[in-house]
């Protein structure tokens, strides 16, 4: 089975729009988001339109918890509060109510290796960030309750984190590469990148296709018209300049 993972489209219509398309043309079996599909962009209505009826599971982020009403995000910064405030205007109730029935976590319904999350699997409702090896090997202390497969997004970063077990003597290990090869003896959190705002200083959207019957995974990165994305945040007064700015540098 070959599944397409994708996360963080952040109301990125333009960036959304080419990576369907190129998700598409690998033919996979399935489609996964694992969340925020609104916050920071200009067309969260469009994004939700088209995540909708293309995916099989979708995860709640914390921009769409905070969108639908489901946590607090007074305690953000100023310009993500607004930006968040203003979403929560502009979604339509369909939607709102859509994002806001999302779950925290689940596990594939076919492949009981794999679990998809948006942070961390433990205590997903906190959204805690996966961003080191220390918070990996903070990780194995969970170890029974961790799938072998697990994939996230948050931190819009393309890196993934191979765990051996707890009473082994080395410690986690980072990989940064296009192509994954996953072991059984170890288990994986794959942060699967952003295909709206990056932040690994590449400004190209990222998606993931796992091939669960060789147990490979591969990174594909998505051309986009960032300039017509960012016009549009720019058009949009109540959006800050900086979220726009942003999107030609990949931070």
């Amino acid at each position: 089975m070959r599944i397409a993972i994708f996360s963080d489209i952040h109301s990125n219509v333009d960036a959304l729009r080419e990576a369907i398309t190129l998700m598409k043309a690998q033919n996979p079996d399935r489609f996964v988001c694992l969340g925020d599909v609104v916050g920071y962009g200009a067309d969260p209505n469009g994004c939700c339109e088209l995540v909708r009826p293309l995916v099989e599971i979708c995860i709640m982020g914390n921009h769409d918890a905070a969108v639908s009403g489901r946590m607090n995000y007074d305690y953000y910064y100023d310009a993500a509060r607004n930006a968040l405030r203003h979403h929560s205007e502009l979604v339509s109730e369909t939607h709102r109510k859509w994002l806001a029935n999302l779950p925290y976590v689940a596990d594939d319904p076919d492949d009981e290796r794999i679990c998809y999350s948006h942070g961390s699997p433990i205590n997903p409702q906190d959204f805690d960030y996966i961003l080191s090896t220390t918070h990996a090997d903070q990780l194995r202390t969970h170890w029974d309750s961790l799938r072998p497969v697990t994939f996230i997004g948050h931190s819009h970063l393309t890196v993934a984190y191979e765990m051996p077990p707890p009473d082994a003597p080395e410690s986690s290990r980072e990989l940064r590469c296009d192509t994954l090869q996953l072991r059984d003896d170890r288990k994986y959190i794959i942060t699967v990148g952003s295909v709206g705002q990056p932040r690994d200083n590449d400004a190209r959207g990222c998606f993931v296709l796992l091939d669960t019957d060789t147990l490979t995974v591969s990174y594909h990165r998505v051309e986009y018209d960032i300039v017509s994305a960012a016009e549009r945040i720019f058009a949009d007064t109540e959006l800050a300049a900086d979220f726009g700015k942003r999107l030609f540098l990949g931070i």
